[in-house]
């Protein structure tokens, strides 16, 4: 009946985006096309004091990692709404250009931040079918075509060119963390290696801003009377069902190797 009564105010207001998982671009996956809706309504219903991002990823896509991070950044912007990001298991690679868009960082403890990083893994085929026997038949227009064909032996001329990619990609991360932390990070220890650090150390490195959890640290900023309202992506009741049953495997099985790299 509170919110009937004109005179009688409500407390503020902070609106949480769940961003939880692998960032890949199949369906089911974290990516910019599933988690817009969640986040353009969490910027723009019930005029939030706040926007609070529950972090949980272990990375995965570049471009999905740094649309979402963008599309945040942008809505902050635009409606003068504060960011904070809020770090569970871990906020690695991908998760933290993530955390990147918020304004300010927390972390648990025992939270992994880091792996400011690009790494690309696979496997060579090429002794195992020559060895039974199997002959790999490949027809391109362009040299460059089939390059790092796991079926073929590796050329190093594909691998000049692989790690010319990622140090782009990388550059592009860097720069991310570097304009969001600013003078916050430290000058001591070297941060762009692809290492990565419990919360404790990254808090101490500048990584992040605090030790802390979502509910009460927002609390203690907005007042015991904050209300909150949590927002992530809508899966259709027949989503688990269909086409999404064929992608099941492989992306369990990528994601589960994301998540494996922290122990996890």
């Amino acid at each position: 009946m509170k919110h009937l009564i004109p005179f009688l105010k409500s407390g503020p207001r902070v609106n949480v985006v769940r961003l939880n998982g692998a960032i890949v671009t199949k369906r089911g996956g974290l990516n910019d096309q599933a988690i817009a809706p969640a986040i353009e309504r969490a910027f723009r219903k019930g005029k939030p004091a706040a926007v609070a991002l529950s972090i949980n990823s272990p990375g995965g896509s570049p471009v999905q990692s740094s649309l979402i991070a963008a599309r945040i950044r942008r809505l902050a912007d635009e409606k003068g709404v504060p960011v904070f990001a809020f770090v569970e298991d871990v906020a690695a690679s991908g998760g933290y250009w993530l955390a990147c868009a918020a304004d300010k960082i927390y972390v648990d403890r025992s939270s992994i931040v880091g792996s400011i990083g690009v790494i690309s893994a696979g496997f060579g085929f090429d002794q195992l079918i020559a060895k039974h026997g199997i002959e790999r038949r490949v027809y391109t227009a362009g040299g460059s075509k089939s390059q790092l064909d796991p079926f073929k032996p590796e050329r190093d001329e594909d691998v000049v060119r692989l790690k010319a990619l990622q140090e782009d990609i990388h550059v592009a991360f860097v720069d991310h963390v570097k304009t969001s932390r600013g003078s916050r990070l430290s000058q001591e220890a070297e941060l762009f290696d692809g290492s990565y650090w419990t919360g404790k150390t990254g808090v101490d490195l500048g990584l992040a801003d605090g030790l802390g959890h979502l509910l009460p640290c927002m609390k203690e900023m907005f007042g015991a009377k904050t209300r909150f309202a949590v927002f992530g992506p809508k899966k259709p009741l027949l989503g688990r069902f269909g086409a999404q049953i064929l992608d099941g495997a492989m992306s369990t099985v990528e994601e589960r190797g994301l998540w494996a790299r922290y122990g996890l």
